[in-house]
Order: C-alpha cells, then sequence, then structure tokens
C-alpha cells in the first residue's frame, strides 16, 4: 500500500469525520479500531492511523474472530496485519464463540454475533485501557436500520437509528463513537481505492437470507429509483430528529420518576395519580424506564401498555406477569415487585447511562 496516499476527496471526507470524533478525548488517550477488513472499517483505521497522533491521541485496532465462516481466522489475521502496516498499535485479535442464546436467540446468529463482538470490543478496551472503540457505520446502515425499525414497528427506540456516541461511559462519554455516520459507503469504498486497500468482502453482507442485506440491495434502490435521490439522507434526517425527541422525553421521563418512584422491600411503586397525570408518552416511557432500571427488563409495546391500563383503564384487575417482575395496582400506587431474588438495582432511577 501506498505509504503517503494523495490527498483525495473521499480520504479527506473520512479524515475529518475521524478528526471530530475525538473531540472530548483526553491527551495521550487510546483509541481502539473495530476492525473487520471491510471498506467502512478499513477506511475508518486509514483515517484513525492519520489523525490520532496529530491530535496528541493512540490508535489502535481490535479485530473480532467471530468464527462463523471458514478461514475467518486467516481473515482476522489479514486485517490486524493490514492495522499494523498502518500504523495502528496495539492490534488485538479476539476469537469469539457465537452461540444463538439468551435474549439473541430468537433473532438467531446475526444478533447473537452482535453480542458476542460487543461484548469482546468491551472487554478488549477494558483490558488496553481505551478511551473509546471508534465503529464503522456510515450513514447507508443508518438508512437501513430506520427502514427496519419502522417495519418492525418499534418506535422512536429504533427510528433514531444507532448514536454517533453510545454503549458503556469511559470518563463521561460512552465508550463507541462512530464517526462516518455522516458519509455514504460510497465514500469509504473510494477512500479505500484512492490509498490503495484492498478490503474484504464479507460474505454476510451479501447474503440476502439476511433482512438487511434485502433491504441494501433491494429496498434502498428501489426506493431511490422511485421517489428520487436522496432517501438514505432523508432517512438519516430522521434518525437525528426521532433521537432529539427520544432524548428529550428521556430526559423528562427521569426528572419525574425522582418524584413518583419509592423504593420498596422487592421492587418500587409509583404514584397512580402522578402517572395518570402524565401525557400517555411521558407515562409509557416512566413504566419502560423503571423496569429497565430496576429489573434490567426492555419490556415490548404490548406489555407496557398493559401495564399502563393499570392506571388509565383501571378496574379492579389483578397482578400483571412480566419477565422479572409483576405489576399491581394497590392502595392507588403502582406496584413493580421483583421475581428474582437479588436483582434489584436498590437504587431510585434514573440512573447513569
Amino acid at each position: 500500500m501506498p505509504d503517503r496516499p494523495r490527498l483525495t476527496p473521499a480520504i479527506a471526507d473520512t479524515r475529518r469525520a475521524v478528526r471530530e470524533s475525538f473531540a472530548g478525548l483526553p491527551a495521550d488517550a487510546l483509541v481502539l479500531v473495530a476492525l473487520s477488513g471491510g471498506p467502512d472499517s478499513l477506511a475508518l483505521a486509514a483515517a484513525t492511523a492519520f489523525e490520532a497522533p496529530r491530535a496528541g491521541l493512540r490508535g489502535g485496532a481490535v479485530v473480532i474472530d467471530h468464527g462463523l465462516q471458514e478461514g475467518s481466522a486467516t481473515i482476522a489475521a489479514g486485517a490486524a496485519e493490514t492495522a499494523r502496516a498502518l500504523g495502528l498499535h496495539p492490534v488485538e485479535v479476539v476469537a469469539v464463540e457465537v452461540a444463538a442464546r439468551g435474549d439473541a436467540a430468537h433473532e438467531g446468529p446475526e444478533a447473537a454475533a452482535r453480542d458476542a463482538r460487543y461484548a469482546a470490543l468491551v472487554a478488549t478496551a477494558r483490558a488496553t485501557g481505551a478511551a473509546a472503540v471508534l465503529l464503522g457505520h456510515t450513514l447507508d446502515d443508518q438508512a437501513e436500520t430506520v427502514l427496519l425499525g419502522l417495519a418492525r414497528g418499534s418506535g422512536a427506540t429504533s427510528i433514531r437509528g444507532m448514536a454517533a456516541v453510545s454503549g458503556p461511559a469511559v470518563g463521561g462519554s460512552g465508550l463507541y463513537r462512530r464517526p462516518l455516520l455522516g458519509l455514504r459507503r460510497a465514500s469509504t469504498l473510494a477512500a479505500c481505492a484512492d490509498a490503495g486497500l484492498d478490503p474484504w468482502t464479507d460474505p454476510h453482507n451479501v447474503d440476502p437470507a439476511y433482512a438487511r442485506v434485502r433491504v441494501r440491495q433491494s429496498v434502498l434502490p428501489v426506493l431511490e429509483t422511485e421517489l428520487g435521490p436522496g432517501v438514505a439522507e432523508a432517512l438519516a434526517r430522521t434518525a437525528a430528529q426521532a433521537a432529539e425527541d427520544a432524548d428529550a422525553l428521556d430526559a423528562m421521563a427521569e426528572e419525574v420518576a425522582e418524584d413518583v418512584v419509592e423504593l420498596e422491600e422487592a421492587g418500587v411503586s409509583l404514584s397512580v395519580s402522578a402517572l395518570a397525570a402524565n401525557p400517555a408518552a411521558l407515562r409509557q416511557r416512566l413504566i419502560r424506564l423503571v423496569a429497565n432500571s430496576e429489573f434490567h427488563v426492555a419490556l415490548s409495546r404490548t406489555q407496557t401498555l398493559e401495564v399502563a391500563r393499570l392506571v388509565t383503564d383501571w378496574h379492579g384487575q389483578g397482578p400483571i406477569d412480566l419477565p422479572g417482575f409483576t405489576a399491581e395496582r394497590r392502595g392507588g400506587r403502582l406496584h413493580l415487585i421483583s421475581t428474582r431474588a437479588g436483582e434489584l438495582t436498590g437504587q431510585k432511577p434514573p440512573h447513569d447511562h
């Protein structure tokens, strides 16, 4: 690969995006690129190798070998060698075992692989002391995520797409950063070509057995053809607007929770009158917030509405059994009681994200 690739618009765009993503990181912090060897993460790795030292940071990489296809270890080793050739250090290769189990079981190997990958990224960041892990999701990935969320009827949580910064807190910020969310996939392909880099094509990324691939190969192109160019950008803007609204509602729910939630011996309780006084969107968010904060349970919309009916459609119905807890109305309060011994947080929401 060229030692000093010619500065082209695509390379300049990826470098600028990476440079902007470094905001708020402390001097000499280690940032790891989650590198698969594909065009998005490879362009991200090259830009990080260039920008990190100029920003007073250290750039490294972590390659996750999912072991889902023959020769995966060789592919991972090749990606790691490319990262080292770019000047990234340290470069870690982590093999994970992917099994459809737990919450991911109903979503199949794609979700199980994602869970294993993120667990490995967190573990590697902790082991190396990294302040951030850079992920190569692009604007196209964001558009696909929004469409999939719309198709599943997942509400604002899915429509908001992926956040530029997310994940477990490290130094007051999320561990994961997505510098390329404002760039099209064509830009990362061009950046790799301009830099003389040869990206790997993951067979899973072109396999129509996966819904995301069908959206990528069939749905988005049809929308662009029938509705005109700019559909992906419009979907990404929708995600940004939905995220702003969702963040505001989340903050309001956390503020209200401070006033209406009381800890009990085996759970929490909420004032029925206070819940009833709030708009439906905020009331349902409060219920989901408490379920997640206290019982580590992500309620579906159907489950949330069932609990909300104890407030809005009360006619003496009995307790509702939910994963990990029961919901019951007694004495003007909504009681959420754990059915799992020893799993309460013991804290009053809101909690740190």
